[in-house]
């Protein structure tokens, strides 16, 4: 394919382009082709065609003006191809492309852009909430199913067959590539947000940044909150899930020591923190707030605020927190927001106090394979001097742990407790 509109383009910058291109425009130009033909499989499969195509022309025509116009008019040649393939070679029901309506070819660089409502098609409620964030990671930021499964701790086969399910339930249910009436809004936006946290949770897992699957997918959700906190800029709580992942990801170089050793937050160093991520995080969290509609995300987000006032004055506002984890725990009855309102209550009254608050909550069978529960309670009960029992709660909590420096912290701090 030759135009009057090609760049001199050797080696190693057509590969540049092409990447930069699949790094910035992937999500957006799947869900041009992918909105119109109303199949995402065949839309992901005509792009990566035309990429393809992209690095045997290229270098010998050089790069066009515009790589996204062209990779979009070779892709949408593909998907043509295809449907007069299928059509005699697959039952229509296999392979329906040559009964929709391709999409038109943009104008210059204006290319729609329709990624958020490629975002809300794979949390619809027919599609299964366990496969929404890897198939949103997938279709928005072109991940392979393996470095997929890596992220979700399942292997590649068996993350590529559900993949290929939700996009078959896609197809077959005719799931429209389009931002939801706001009627529809509530249910569906949620789904998007706790998708987008669930993959930034993963990738989050990986505090010293070592595993570069799950770096990665840390950074790719608070992409895909930037996008929908941008393409619907009058929806607080996407604002405030795009605040806390940045307060959050802003403290990644101070979770690990030199020795890759685990730092808790009261004693990280705040001078690691990333101020350009926290001031990002705090525009996020004040554009949120002038909607006067408060939510979960917010709150979490305001949570994460109030400790970087220990970038100010020293120490964390415990009254603040405390506030804060009194209106979440009332918004979501979440036994995780109760647990860490008790650490907050401990700070201000006292350990024991603390322990009253998590006692109360011993009974919620969601907290009996917690660890962080049992991590908190034998934190407690060591500062009230009940040693014995929180050697008890050291040992539970030390087995139910993953993580070998986690391991190894509460290892330390079992073998500090005093000993008869």
């Amino acid at each position: 394919m030759t135009s009057p509109n090609l760049n001199p383009c050797r080696g190693t910058q057509v590969r540049a382009t092409a990447e930069a291109v699949a790094r910035h425009s992937y999500g957006k130009l799947v869900a041009f082709l992918a909105a119109r033909s109303g199949n995402l499989a065949a839309a992901e499969d005509a792009l990566s065609e035309a990429f393809a195509a992209a690095l045997r022309d290229w270098p010998e025509n050089g790069c066009p003006a515009n790589p996204e116009a062209w990779l979009l008019t070779v892709a949408r040649r593909k998907l043509i191809d295809m449907a007069r393939r299928h059509r005699h070679e697959a039952p229509a029901e296999d392979y329906e492309l040559s009964a929709v309506e391709l999409p038109d070819l943009p104008q210059d660089s204006d290319i729609p852009d329709r990624r958020l409502g490629l975002l809300f098609a794979c949390a619809h409620p027919a599609i299964d909430a366990a496969i929404r964030a890897p198939l949103m990671l997938q279709a928005v930021l072109g991940l392979d199913a393996a470095r997929i499964a890596s992220a979700f701790l399942i292997s590649p086969a068996t993350m590529g067959q559900r993949l290929v399910r939700a996009k078959n339930k896609i197809r077959i249910a005719g799931i429209p590539f389009r931002i939801p009436e706001r009627a529809e809004m509530p249910e569906r936006l949620e789904a998007v947000l706790d998708a987008i946290y669930a993959a930034f949770a993963e990738g989050w897992l990986d505090a010293a940044g070592t595993d570069a699957g799950r770096r990665d997918l840390a950074t790719e959700a608070i992409y895909l909150g930037s996008i929908v906190a941008e393409l619907l800029p009058e929806e607080p709580e996407a604002l405030g899930l795009l605040a806390l992942m940045l307060h959050a990801e802003a403290r990644r170089k101070a979770r690990r020591g030199p020795e890759g050793e685990y730092i808790p937050l009261a004693a990280q160093d705040v001078s690691l923190w990333d101020a350009g991520l926290i001031a990002r995080a705090e525009t996020a969290l004040r554009r949120a707030a002038a909607k006067n509609t408060l939510g979960r995300y917010q709150l979490e987000a305001a949570i994460q605020s109030a400790h970087v006032d220990r970038c100010r004055t020293g120490a964390p506002n415990w009254p603040a927190l405390l506030d804060l984890y009194d209106a979440l725990v009332a918004i979501t009855g979440s036994p995780v927001a109760a647990l860490n309102r008790a650490l907050v209550l401990s700070e201000i009254d006292g350990p024991a106090i603390g322990l009253a608050a998590l006692e109360e909550l011993a009974s919620d069978p969601r907290l009996n394979e917690y660890q962080p529960w049992w991590a908190a309670r034998a934190e407690l009960l060591a500062r009230a001097g009940a040693w014995q029992q929180a050697d008890h709660a050291y040992e539970i909590a030390y087995g139910m742990e993953r993580d070998p420096s986690m391991r190894q912290y509460l290892e330390r701090r079992r073998a500090a407790l005093p000993r008869p």
